[in-house]
């Protein structure tokens, strides 16, 4: 099943051993389009500190409690390498974290997750961990994960004509792939919401939070709509690329 991001945003976290905090953002990258951390507040238990969470570690989320379960204790998320939220995440410091839990990293490979399409864990050995770390040791490059309460409100555009703004992203909660954007055409087409793939965008202008898509604006107008108080299964999508008519994510 498909998920709203916005879904995620306030579930409790629950490791082992007790609750950690409440997710209050959600980090994606902008080239493979995947969930890669969740941003918990961990509220006075931890003084307010904010820690990263890899859906490598998440066991199982629970839709209807709103409890996200992981596979941690919280002493290694208290002992966890304090990072940042508030600045953008380099690779290194995603190396370091990795490290610290010893999570294949899904850089490593050429599928979803690295050599997985699935964010399946697997205990990495010292040498590897060690490896991880020095091969970001002195690289702080440009970060590709990006947030999706930033994201909430972007413009998206044809090449010629606006139709609406981004509202949501949809997950998939068994990949933590972002399948689609959810777009809110009230400005242009009112009470309707549509869905595309982030693999139809052509371009993302983060600086003037434009996004453009290679879509015909009178297509979107008579797409299937989407209701964002249901849940998305696959036949639904299948309506959709039958419409633009496009090949899906599934063939």
């Amino acid at each position: 099943m498909l998920y709203r991001i916005e879904q995620l945003i306030g579930m409790s976290v629950w490791a082992d051993d007790g609750e950690i905090g409440r997710v209050r953002d959600v980090y994606f990258d902008d080239t493979r389009w995947a969930v890669r951390h969740l941003i918990c507040d961990t509220g006075r238990w931890l003084a307010g500190r904010k820690i990263l969470i890899s859906p490598l570690a998440v066991e199982t989320l629970n839709w209807t409690q709103s409890e996200a379960h992981v596979r941690l204790t919280r002493q290694q998320v208290k002992d966890s390498p304090d990072i940042d939220s508030g600045q953008p995440v380099s690779r290194r410091h995603e190396a370091e974290l990795y490290g610290y839990y010893g999570h294949p990293h899904y850089w490593g490979g050429p599928l979803l997750w690295g050599m997985s399409s699935y964010p399946v864990p697997s205990p990495a050995t010292d040498a590897a961990v060690e490896l991880k770390i020095e091969e970001h040791s002195g690289d702080d490059a440009e970060s590709y994960l990006r947030s999706a309460q930033e994201v909430v409100g972007y413009h998206l555009e044809t090449s010629t004509q606006p139709i609406g703004h981004l509202k949501d992203l949809l997950i998939d909660d068994e990949t933590w792939a972002v399948r689609y954007i959810v777009i809110d055409t009230r400005n242009w087409w009112p009470g309707k919401h549509v869905v595309i793939p982030p693999q139809w965008i052509t371009r993302l202008d983060w600086a003037a939070r434009v996004v453009t898509v290679d879509v015909d604006r009178d297509t979107v107008r008579g797409a299937p709509e989407f209701d964002p108080g249901n849940g998305f299964a696959r036949g639904t999508g299948a309506d959709i690329y039958h419409h633009y008519p496009r090949p899906a994510y599934w063939q």
